[in-house]
Protein backbone atom coordinates (compact mmCIF):
# COMPACT_ATOMS: atom_id res chain seq x y z
CA UNK A 1 0.00 0.00 0.00
CA UNK A 2 2.77 2.29 -1.01
CA UNK A 3 2.46 5.55 -2.36
CA UNK A 4 -0.93 5.61 -2.23
CA UNK A 5 -1.33 9.79 -2.86
CA UNK A 6 1.33 9.71 -5.99
CA UNK A 7 0.36 11.38 -8.39
CA UNK A 8 3.60 12.65 -9.74
CA UNK A 9 3.66 12.70 -13.75
CA UNK A 10 0.05 13.03 -14.28
CA UNK A 11 -1.16 15.82 -16.37
CA UNK A 12 -3.91 18.31 -14.76
CA UNK A 13 -6.92 21.32 -15.65
CA UNK A 14 -7.64 23.41 -12.92
CA UNK A 15 -9.86 25.94 -14.26
CA UNK A 16 -10.22 29.25 -12.72
CA UNK A 17 -6.61 28.74 -11.02
CA UNK A 18 -5.39 31.57 -10.72
CA UNK A 19 -6.65 33.17 -6.99
CA UNK A 20 -8.34 31.50 -4.31
CA UNK A 21 -9.31 27.66 -4.32
CA UNK A 22 -7.98 27.17 -7.56
CA UNK A 23 -4.78 28.49 -6.88
CA UNK A 24 -3.89 26.31 -3.65
CA UNK A 25 -5.02 23.33 -5.67
CA UNK A 26 -2.68 24.00 -8.71
CA UNK A 27 0.23 24.57 -6.46
CA UNK A 28 -0.49 21.44 -4.60
CA UNK A 29 -0.18 19.35 -7.89
CA UNK A 30 2.52 21.43 -9.14
CA UNK A 31 4.58 20.90 -5.85
CA UNK A 32 3.55 16.95 -6.18
CA UNK A 33 5.01 16.63 -9.89
CA UNK A 34 1.74 16.91 -12.30
CA UNK A 35 2.21 18.94 -14.87
CA UNK A 36 -0.82 21.32 -14.38
CA UNK A 37 -2.75 23.93 -16.57
CA UNK A 38 -4.57 26.54 -15.10
CA UNK A 39 -7.17 28.93 -17.01
CA UNK A 40 -8.63 32.29 -15.72
CA UNK A 41 -9.88 34.97 -18.13
CA UNK A 42 -7.54 38.14 -16.72
CA UNK A 43 -4.69 37.44 -18.85
CA UNK A 44 -2.29 39.39 -16.27
CA UNK A 45 -3.25 37.38 -13.31
CA UNK A 46 -3.25 34.09 -14.23
CA UNK A 47 0.31 34.98 -16.20
CA UNK A 48 1.69 35.98 -12.39
CA UNK A 49 0.30 32.81 -11.17
CA UNK A 50 2.00 30.70 -13.60
CA UNK A 51 5.22 32.46 -13.31
CA UNK A 52 5.26 31.74 -9.17
CA UNK A 53 4.17 28.04 -9.40
CA UNK A 54 6.58 27.87 -12.50
CA UNK A 55 8.81 28.06 -9.87
CA UNK A 56 7.96 24.91 -8.30
CA UNK A 57 7.07 22.71 -11.21
CA UNK A 58 5.66 22.61 -14.62
CA UNK A 59 2.92 25.10 -14.61
CA UNK A 60 0.55 26.38 -17.99
CA UNK A 61 -1.42 29.23 -17.95
CA UNK A 62 -3.90 29.22 -20.87
CA UNK A 63 -6.37 32.39 -20.73
CA UNK A 64 -10.30 31.76 -21.52
CA UNK A 65 -13.76 32.38 -20.69
CA UNK A 66 -15.42 29.47 -19.97
CA UNK A 67 -18.53 31.02 -19.83
CA UNK A 68 -19.11 31.12 -23.03
CA UNK A 69 -19.34 27.71 -25.83
CA UNK A 70 -17.12 29.42 -27.60
CA UNK A 71 -14.49 30.30 -25.24
CA UNK A 72 -14.19 26.41 -23.69
CA UNK A 73 -13.85 25.31 -27.74
CA UNK A 74 -10.91 27.61 -27.77
CA UNK A 75 -9.82 26.22 -24.48
CA UNK A 76 -9.98 23.03 -25.04
CA UNK A 77 -8.34 23.23 -28.69
CA UNK A 78 -5.55 24.91 -27.18
CA UNK A 79 -5.20 21.86 -24.73
CA UNK A 80 -5.33 19.33 -27.98
CA UNK A 81 -2.27 21.38 -29.34
CA UNK A 82 -0.62 20.07 -26.10
CA UNK A 83 -2.05 17.50 -24.72
CA UNK A 84 -3.40 13.82 -25.96
CA UNK A 85 -4.65 13.24 -22.70
CA UNK A 86 -5.57 14.50 -19.29
CA UNK A 87 -5.60 12.46 -15.85
CA UNK A 88 -7.00 14.87 -14.17
CA UNK A 89 -10.09 17.80 -14.44
CA UNK A 90 -10.95 20.26 -11.91
CA UNK A 91 -13.71 22.54 -12.89
CA UNK A 92 -13.22 24.70 -10.31
CA UNK A 93 -14.02 28.49 -12.12
CA UNK A 94 -16.82 30.19 -10.58
CA UNK A 95 -18.92 33.47 -9.52
CA UNK A 96 -21.48 34.79 -7.73
CA UNK A 97 -23.57 37.07 -7.41
CA UNK A 98 -25.17 38.78 -4.43
CA UNK A 99 -28.97 40.97 -4.34
CA UNK A 100 -32.15 41.46 -2.76
CA UNK A 101 -34.60 38.58 -4.16
CA UNK A 102 -36.85 41.66 -4.84
CA UNK A 103 -34.52 43.12 -7.18
CA UNK A 104 -32.53 40.24 -7.79
CA UNK A 105 -31.55 40.64 -11.79
CA UNK A 106 -31.84 37.66 -14.64
CA UNK A 107 -28.50 38.65 -15.93
CA UNK A 108 -27.39 38.08 -12.48
CA UNK A 109 -28.82 34.70 -12.43
CA UNK A 110 -27.42 33.92 -15.92
CA UNK A 111 -23.90 34.50 -15.26
CA UNK A 112 -23.53 32.67 -12.18
CA UNK A 113 -25.25 29.23 -13.78
CA UNK A 114 -22.98 30.06 -17.14
CA UNK A 115 -19.74 29.72 -15.16
CA UNK A 116 -20.48 27.90 -12.15
CA UNK A 117 -22.66 25.12 -13.95
CA UNK A 118 -23.24 25.14 -18.23
CA UNK A 119 -19.34 25.68 -18.23
CA UNK A 120 -18.38 22.32 -15.92
CA UNK A 121 -20.89 20.34 -17.84
CA UNK A 122 -19.58 21.32 -21.43
CA UNK A 123 -16.14 21.55 -20.85
CA UNK A 124 -16.18 17.67 -19.20
CA UNK A 125 -18.16 16.92 -22.24
CA UNK A 126 -15.46 18.51 -24.65
CA UNK A 127 -12.51 17.01 -22.94
CA UNK A 128 -14.40 13.31 -21.91
CA UNK A 129 -12.42 11.90 -25.53
CA UNK A 130 -9.08 12.79 -23.50
CA UNK A 131 -9.88 11.51 -20.32
CA UNK A 132 -10.91 8.49 -21.04
CA UNK A 133 -7.92 7.89 -23.25
CA UNK A 134 -5.81 8.15 -20.12
CA UNK A 135 -8.09 5.90 -17.60
CA UNK A 136 -7.85 2.56 -16.96
CA UNK A 137 -9.11 0.03 -14.71
CA UNK A 138 -6.12 0.31 -12.52
CA UNK A 139 -5.52 4.08 -13.00
CA UNK A 140 -8.96 5.47 -14.19
CA UNK A 141 -8.68 9.79 -14.80
CA UNK A 142 -10.86 11.49 -12.43
CA UNK A 143 -12.55 14.75 -12.77
CA UNK A 144 -13.17 17.00 -9.54
CA UNK A 145 -16.23 19.45 -9.36
CA UNK A 146 -15.75 22.00 -6.57
CA UNK A 147 -19.53 22.83 -5.49
CA UNK A 148 -20.02 24.58 -1.92
CA UNK A 149 -21.61 23.87 1.33
CA UNK A 150 -23.96 26.68 0.30
CA UNK A 151 -25.54 24.11 -1.99
CA UNK A 152 -26.48 21.91 1.22
CA UNK A 153 -27.00 24.86 3.50
CA UNK A 154 -28.47 28.09 3.02
CA UNK A 155 -26.09 30.56 3.21
CA UNK A 156 -26.84 34.09 5.31
CA UNK A 157 -26.55 35.96 2.00
CA UNK A 158 -28.39 37.00 -0.59
CA UNK A 159 -26.68 34.75 -3.24
CA UNK A 160 -29.74 32.74 -4.82
CA UNK A 161 -28.09 31.86 -8.20
CA UNK A 162 -24.82 30.73 -6.45
CA UNK A 163 -26.54 28.40 -4.10
CA UNK A 164 -28.49 26.82 -6.56
CA UNK A 165 -25.59 26.14 -8.87
CA UNK A 166 -24.02 24.29 -6.17
CA UNK A 167 -26.16 22.50 -5.26
CA UNK A 168 -26.55 21.53 -9.08
CA UNK A 169 -23.35 20.80 -8.96
CA UNK A 170 -23.47 18.42 -6.20
CA UNK A 171 -26.28 16.55 -8.68
CA UNK A 172 -24.18 16.81 -12.00
CA UNK A 173 -21.60 15.12 -9.92
CA UNK A 174 -23.07 12.63 -9.30
CA UNK A 175 -25.09 12.29 -12.62
CA UNK A 176 -21.81 12.33 -14.61
CA UNK A 177 -20.11 10.01 -12.22
CA UNK A 178 -22.81 7.08 -13.62
CA UNK A 179 -22.48 8.30 -17.29
CA UNK A 180 -18.92 7.95 -17.06
CA UNK A 181 -18.05 4.95 -15.04
CA UNK A 182 -17.21 2.41 -17.60
CA UNK A 183 -14.89 5.18 -19.22
CA UNK A 184 -12.59 4.35 -16.52
CA UNK A 185 -13.26 7.60 -15.31
CA UNK A 186 -14.17 8.76 -11.78
CA UNK A 187 -15.74 11.85 -10.80
CA UNK A 188 -16.50 13.82 -7.26
CA UNK A 189 -16.62 16.95 -5.56
CA UNK A 190 -15.57 19.24 -2.74
CA UNK A 191 -17.95 21.21 -1.04
CA UNK A 192 -15.89 23.92 0.83
CA UNK A 193 -16.73 25.87 3.31
CA UNK A 194 -14.60 28.91 4.33
CA UNK A 195 -11.51 29.30 2.57
CA UNK A 196 -9.52 33.02 2.06
CA UNK A 197 -10.01 34.40 -1.75
CA UNK A 198 -10.98 37.37 -3.61
CA UNK A 199 -14.83 35.68 -3.50
CA UNK A 200 -14.74 35.96 0.49
CA UNK A 201 -12.39 38.79 1.02
CA UNK A 202 -15.31 41.07 1.92
CA UNK A 203 -16.73 38.95 4.53
CA UNK A 204 -13.10 38.44 5.88
CA UNK A 205 -12.62 42.23 6.26
CA UNK A 206 -16.25 42.73 8.11
CA UNK A 207 -15.89 39.47 10.44
CA UNK A 208 -12.38 38.55 10.86
CA UNK A 209 -11.87 35.28 13.15
CA UNK A 210 -15.48 35.56 14.09
CA UNK A 211 -16.05 33.59 10.42
CA UNK A 212 -13.51 30.73 11.94
CA UNK A 213 -16.19 29.88 14.80
CA UNK A 214 -19.05 29.19 12.77
CA UNK A 215 -17.45 25.61 12.39
CA UNK A 216 -16.75 22.99 14.76
CA UNK A 217 -12.88 23.00 14.14
CA UNK A 218 -12.45 27.04 15.11
CA UNK A 219 -10.80 28.43 12.37
CA UNK A 220 -11.17 29.04 8.28
CA UNK A 221 -9.64 26.56 5.88
CA UNK A 222 -6.10 26.76 4.72
CA UNK A 223 -4.07 26.45 1.49
CA UNK A 224 -2.96 22.57 2.75
CA UNK A 225 -6.82 21.44 3.34
CA UNK A 226 -8.37 21.88 -0.20
CA UNK A 227 -5.16 20.70 -1.91
CA UNK A 228 -4.97 17.38 0.27
CA UNK A 229 -8.98 16.57 -0.58
CA UNK A 230 -8.14 17.12 -4.28
CA UNK A 231 -4.58 15.29 -4.08
CA UNK A 232 -6.65 12.55 -2.57
CA UNK A 233 -9.40 12.71 -5.21
CA UNK A 234 -6.93 12.15 -8.22
CA UNK A 235 -4.92 9.67 -6.09
CA UNK A 236 -4.78 5.78 -6.40
CA UNK A 237 -6.44 6.34 -2.75
CA UNK A 238 -9.65 7.16 -3.99
CA UNK A 239 -9.94 4.51 -6.91
CA UNK A 240 -12.86 3.16 -5.25
CA UNK A 241 -14.66 6.11 -4.74
CA UNK A 242 -17.25 7.93 -7.37
CA UNK A 243 -20.20 10.27 -7.43
CA UNK A 244 -19.67 11.76 -4.00
CA UNK A 245 -19.20 15.24 -2.84
CA UNK A 246 -16.43 15.33 0.08
CA UNK A 247 -18.03 18.40 2.58
CA UNK A 248 -14.69 20.13 3.71
CA UNK A 249 -15.47 22.85 5.93
CA UNK A 250 -14.55 22.06 9.74
CA UNK A 251 -17.57 20.83 10.20
CA UNK A 252 -20.00 23.81 9.81
CA UNK A 253 -22.71 21.56 7.71
CA UNK A 254 -22.80 19.07 10.57
CA UNK A 255 -23.57 21.96 13.11
CA UNK A 256 -25.49 23.84 11.01
CA UNK A 257 -29.03 24.29 13.13
CA UNK A 258 -27.47 23.64 16.44
CA UNK A 259 -27.64 25.67 19.69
Amino acid sequence: MKNLFDIKGKVAIVTGGSRGIGAMIAKGYVENGVRTYISARKKQELAETEQQLSELGECIGIAADLSRLEGIEAFVTAIKAREETIDILVNNAGAAWGEDILSFPESGWDKVMDINLKAPFFLTQQLQPLLKQAGSRATPSRIINISSIHGLISPSLPTYSYSASKAGMIQLTRHLAVAMATDNIRVNGIAPGFFPSKMTAFALAEEGEAIGAKNLLGRIGEPEDIAGAAIYLASRASAWMTGHTLVLDGGEVASAGAV
